[in-house]
């Protein structure tokens, strides 16, 4: 995998709660000038993002449910919508993990599906948080989202503890079959990461530390 194979598969996010304005504006910077092609930024700046990054083709994606999933479906459904209206082009929701671990799995599929009608035909990603499920849960979570008609199964934000491993993904890749997207965050610290994240079946790679990974360092960030 070339460096321009990667840096076409990595979403570039800024996530941290303490990012402002100037550190946005910045990393829109970074992003033209490294050429990657969607970010990921809190919904509050998607608009700012969207202003600086549409000129350039580069598609501004939103984190909804963000970062715990135990928010209401239609707490869920209207931050889509208003994303979408301030120039949100990709979704990653947050699956609902309280009602996955009480077996309440028509809630969880019924949460994702009414993320997915209000994404209008936007591609859509569901995070599991891979390192806070079992093995049978992973599963049920990963069928779940192909029912409910998403796009891609991530495995992680990164804020939760763990994240991408090239077993989770492996499984995951093995659930959803070859034509599904699996998206791998969380963890992915280096060039090395990324290629081995990649043959593991992933065809999507989130990352705050993206720069770092394409210019073959080691990033320091766990999301």
């Amino acid at each position: 995998m070339n460096k321009q194979e990667l840096i076409d598969m990595i979403d570039y996010t800024l996530l941290k709660p303490t990012a402002n304005k100037d550190d946005i504006t910045a990393f829109c910077n970074e992003t033209i000038e490294h050429g990657f092609k969607t970010v990921f930024v809190n919904p509050y700046y998607v608009a700012h993002a969207h202003s600086l990054l549409s000129p350039h083709q580069i598609k501004v994606g939103v984190p909804i449910g963000f970062s715990l999933g135990g928010a209401t479906t239609h707490t869920k459904v209207e931050e889509t919508k208003e994303a979408i209206k301030n120039g949100a082009e990709e979704i990653d929701m947050l699956i609902n993990l309280g009602a996955l671990k009480s077996g309440e799995l028509d809630v969880v599929k019924y949460d994702i599906a009414e993320v997915v009608k209000a994404s209008e035909g936007l591609t859509t990603k569901v995070i599991i948080e891979t390192a806070l499920l079992t093995k049978e849960e992973k599963i049920a979570a990963a069928n779940l989202i192909v029912e409910a008609g998403a796009d891609f199964v991530k495995t992680a934000t990164g804020f939760n503890g763990g994240g991408a491993t090239v077993e989770d993904v492996e499984l995951l890749r093995s659930i959803v079959g070859k034509d599904f997207g699996v998206k791998a965050a969380g963890g992915v610290r280096n060039y090395e990461d990324a290629v081995n994240i990649v043959k593991a079946g992933a065809n999507r790679i989130g990352a705050s530390g993206a720069v770092a990974i394409i210019s073959g360092e080691t990033s320091t960030a766990s999301y």
